[in-house]
């Protein structure tokens, strides 16, 4: 089997800094999964050092609380992994990918967790 490299990238927010660093309150809609086919991905949005909401193209949304704050994260809102499947699994790991001088070099590297589904309380 051919490994797949595929790279997410959260969008950079113009927003103020309070508003970027409060993450939106979220109601469980399900029991949480433990892997998201690569192609139903259509957007991520970091939230902080712990929090990352996936968005599918069903219009569903999925939160990851990661175990452990990853360094850089909620601050870069941006990050990368490699997987050998068609997935990405709470198994995976993901790389903050911070700004060196106009290019992009690898951060901390960090354990996923269970993507729980989630209706966003705005």
């Amino acid at each position: 089997m051919r490994p797949h490299t595929a790279l997410l990238l959260a969008a950079l927010s113009v927003a103020p800094a309070a508003a970027r660093e409060r993450v939106p309150a979220a109601m469980p809609t399900g029991p949480a999964v433990t892997c998201l086919n690569i192609t139903q991905l259509r957007e991520s949005r970091v939230r902080d050092d712990r929090t990352i909401d996936f968005y599918t193209s069903g219009r569903r949304v999925y939160r990851v609380t990661l175990p452990q704050a990853c360094p850089q994260l909620g601050f870069e809102q941006r990050f990368s992994y490699e997987t050998s499947l068609s997935q990405l699994c709470s198994t995976d790991i993901i790389t903050v990918l911070q700004s060196y001088g106009g290019s992009l070099g690898r951060g901390a590297s960090c354990g996923m967790a269970p993507f729980q589904p989630v209706t966003l309380i705005r």
